[in-house]
């Protein structure tokens, strides 16, 4: 099918409806899963929510990367990990504040900042990355997320089980089927960018720190907003924090492996937005009990300035 603006216009409604109800139906089974399980609502945010709506910047990573388009790979990470902190948590606490898990600031938010710097250091001083630092991050991820379910469920084995909102079965089906609409979301809603990007003559570093990047954390929005409307903050926050370090890890592990990726087009100002903004959420969840309104307007502003600069460099 050959796309034009109509097309654009209808994959773009499209993706958007599917987003909205993929994260609806992912927080209601995620949560009913976590509860059946003895598994915190906290880590299944960090794991299985992040791993699901991190599922777009895995598929649009590991493609940009065979198609030689470094800059759109590593763009769409560093673009994706920015948009996560500044947008997506500063929508979630304009629409309810978000109370901070002290529990994320012993290994989450260390992690996540040290892997920050790594990737950082990676790009800048190597062009982009290679093989074995792929192969270092993807090991990493498999620990922590083994050592995540594996802590989780040894917390909860004496705590009495929960009444559950739906039966097990139902659960993972209603979970999957989020899962399913989340990146057919993404993929509608991706495609119909990109399309508009490159009509404009967008360079493909910007449109992958832009476009691509706030077109694969849609789900990632969707998803905390929807948390953080129904009060379920954990699973609000722990997506954004797990989703970050699961970009990081688990896609710029798995892409380099496929096939190294060069990006030469990623600016010094393009990382030190992604250092500041990882460095600013571990400030604030060290220093304050919430995220709150006057926090969320702040990454918002943020987010904007960067915006524009990234116009600028069209």
């Amino acid at each position: 099918m050959t796309m034009n603006w109509l097309w654009c216009g209808v994959f773009g409604v499209a993706g958007l409806t599917l987003l909205y109800y993929g994260a609806e139906w992912m927080v209601r089974g995620g949560v009913s899963i976590a509860r059946k399980c003895r598994i915190s609502p906290l880590v299944i945010g960090l794991t299985l929510v992040a791993f699901a709506t991190s599922a777009p910047e895995l598929v649009v990573s590991i493609l940009s990367a065979l198609g030689g388009k470094g800059d759109v790979s590593l763009g769409n990470v560093i673009g994706s990990n920015i948009c996560n902190i500044s947008v997506i948590l500063g929508l979630s606490a304009l629409i309810a504040p978000i109370a901070v898990n002290r529990k994320m600031l012993k290994l989450d938010m260390p992690l996540l900042l040290g892997i920050t710097l790594l990737l950082a250091f990676s790009a800048y001083f190597l062009g982009g990355v290679g093989r074995l630092a792929g192969a270092v991050l993807l090991l990493i991820g498999i620990a922590y997320t083994v050592f995540q379910i594996r802590s989780s469920r040894q917390e909860n084995a004496e705590t009495e089980e929960e009444e559950t909102i739906l039966k097990l079965h139902w659960a993972a089906l209603l979970t999957l089927l989020g899962i399913g609409s989340l990146m057919l979301g993404a993929k509608l809603f991706l495609t119909s960018a990109v399309f508009a990007a490159e009509k404009f003559g967008i360079p493909d570093a910007v449109i992958g720190l832009t476009i691509v990047a706030l077109g694969t954390s849609l789900p990632e929005l969707a998803t905390s907003a929807v948390a953080a409307f129904k009060g379920e903050q954990d699973i609000a926050i722990g997506n954004v924090v797990g989703s970050n370090i699961l970009n990081i890890l688990v896609i710029m592990g798995i892409a380099p492996l496929i096939h190294p990726i060069c990006a030469p087009g990623i600016a010094l100002a393009d990382l030190a937005m992604m250092l500041g903004t990882t460095l600013a959420l571990a400030l604030v969840m060290k220093f304050r009990p919430a995220i709150s309104r006057l926090t969320g307007g702040a990454f918002l502003l943020a987010a904007c300035l960067y915006s524009a600069y990234l116009i600028s460099r069209v």
